[in-house]
């Protein structure tokens, strides 16, 4: 008898996974902030079919001479339905290989910048899945678990960090599908720029909730903004999983260069990937919506110029 209930009940399990293979209920749950509406990310709902697109696919890209690769770029579009109107150009053919199609342009208009004459608002940084939190500690708290998680660590420079110590924290997580350029989420000057070597672990809300400090092992770039409204901005691009290129373009690698809100600042190669923006400490209210889910430890599907939150003024002496 009790071998016949194991079966029952393995069988159950089977078939709720098969239920929720067919229903696409797989993937990480996340809120989709136009529709306002929780999904689970698109993912391929069988294992080889799955290794296939996330795996073969990029480490195809990586072979940036070879035109072999662009004839996959129809099935990835198709499975992750991308919407090419939105992006330049549209034309699939035009993609030489699959690396052009993976840092793909925005078409102009495509993404506005929310609120673009106004410093006092801050915006998102790219297409991807975020969480907000006001301070470091909460972060670590309900979302990054790595165990020696401090900026001091993400940046290797103790002086410099002290500017955000528990300041406000935006963790944002691409994946392969997303459009892999990001954008400044302020207007302000760069103070400093530094390249930091290391390696490519996944960023997956798995990863980052474990103890393995995987933000501050992995390679990196940060930049530094000097900013009025905001005070210094932190801005630090984290590569993952087969992204062999962590790009910033050239004029925000040198001090004092002027960046506009929504500016590109650089882009990403071949794979999922990660950014943190920090604030100084109670220099910046998180939109509600981010918050509100943030706390639920549940990301918010959002697009590059999309509202982040609003800065807190300083009184005038």
């Amino acid at each position: 008898m009790q071998f016949l209930q194991n079966i029952h009940r393995v069988a159950d399990y089977a078939l709720a996974l098969v239920k929720l293979v067919q229903n696409r209920e797989v993937g990480w749950r996340t809120l989709n902030r136009k529709t306002d509406k929780y999904e689970r990310e698109k993912q391929p709902s069988n294992a080889f079919l799955r290794l296939w697109i996330h795996e073969k696919i990029i480490v195809a890209g990586q072979r940036e001479a070879s035109k072999a690769s662009s004839y996959q770029i129809k099935t990835f579009v198709d499975f992750y339905q991308i919407n090419m109107e939105e992006f330049q150009p549209s034309d699939l053919n035009e993609y030489a290989t699959f690396e052009d199609f993976f840092v793909r342009q925005h078409a102009v208009g495509s993404c506005p910048i929310f609120a673009e004459s106004d410093p006092t608002k801050a915006v998102v940084v790219a297409d991807s899945r975020v969480v907000v939190y006001p301070s470091v500690s909460q972060a670590q708290a309900l979302w990054i678990k790595g165990k020696n998680f401090t900026i001091e660590n993400l940046i290797l420079d103790p002086q410099r960090a002290r500017v955000w110590a528990d300041g406000g924290v935006a963790s944002f997580r691409l994946s392969p599908q997303d459009y892999h350029r990001y954008h400044s989420p302020v207007a302000g000057k760069v103070s400093w720029f530094k390249q930091i070597s290391g390696d490519y672990y996944q960023v997956d809300p798995i990863c980052l909730s474990s103890n393995v400090d995987i933000l501050t092992r992995n390679a990196r770039c940060c930049i530094g903004l000097e900013t009025k409204e905001f005070g210094m901005v932190l801005f630090v691009a984290i590569g993952a999983t087969n992204v062999g290129t962590v790009e910033i373009n050239e004029p925000l690698r040198k001090t004092g260069t002027d960046v506009k809100k929504g500016d590109e600042i650089g882009l990403f190669q071949f794979g999922g990937c990660s950014i943190i923006v920090a604030f100084e400490r109670d220099r910046i209210k998180f939109d509600e919506d981010l918050l509100s889910v943030s706390r639920k430890r549940i990301t918010v599907d959002v697009e590059v110029g999309m509202s982040l939150g609003t800065a807190f003024l300083m009184p005038s002496s």
